[in-house]
């Protein structure tokens, strides 16, 4: 049968931990032999100071193509807002081979498999979380963590033993954590962005802050 390691940053390609996943996984290969439809790995380099915690893969999103927030509107805003921070070089196409590299950053999920209705539930996030500590352990220079939303906020916390009654999540909201500083961010998704919970210059103001504090450290 194959197998997940749990401390290693990046699940195996079949990996059984959650068995609706693996279900839900199995039928999209079905449905779309062409897909990548597998845990989706982290994206960026291994010396980044900037570690970005998304919630999972969108089904026609990054489940499609492999790479994180590719393939779906949240990716245009958050590779943009990369690429103008200078966290990304290159142009954004919604699509893996479109030559974009990240710079001093990386991005990863929460839950690194494509959930139905875009829902994971809390015992696959919990499960998951041992390969978003593991990623956290696997990157010596890291600096900052920006969550994007509350699902990824309580992640990071799971992952680094902080207490989430300490740390309350909040758009713009900043936590000290040992050595690691958290920002946190309303979720870039087209269903935030379209009701206006979260604009496109809340989001650059996020990232303008943890490049001003990168810049200062």
């Amino acid at each position: 049968m194959p197998t997940s390691d749990p401390h290693s940053p990046e699940p195996g390609r079949d990996c059984p931990l959650c068995p609706r996943l693996v279900e839900y996984r199995l039928a999209q290969r079905k449905l779309h032999p062409d897909w990548f439809n597998a845990p989706v790995p982290c994206f960026g380099t291994g010396d980044a100071r900037l570690l970005i915690a998304g919630l999972a893969p969108g089904v026609a999103g990054a489940n499609r193509t492999g790479r994180p927030f590719t393939g779906d509107y949240a990716g245009e805003l958050l590779y943009g807002t990369l690429i103008d921070h200078g966290f990304a070089k290159g142009q954004f196409r919604a699509d893996p081979n479109d030559g974009l590299t990240l710079a001093d950053a990386m991005i990863a999920n929460a839950v690194r498999c494509v959930p139905p209705q875009n829902k994971p539930l809390p015992a696959e996030i919990r499960t998951c979380n041992t390969f978003l500590r593991a990623r956290i352990d696997a990157l010596p220079q890291l600096k900052a963590i920006v969550a994007l939303g509350r699902v990824a906020h309580d992640g990071v916390l799971s992952a680094l033993g902080a207490r989430k009654s300490a740390h309350p999540f909040s758009h713009g909201g900043e936590h000290q954590i040992g050595p690691l500083r958290l920002f946190d961010s309303y979720h870039c998704s087209r269903y935030n962005t379209n009701t206006g919970v979260l604009t496109p210059e809340m989001f650059r103001k996020v990232f303008a802050r943890v490049r001003e504090f990168l810049d200062a450290s």
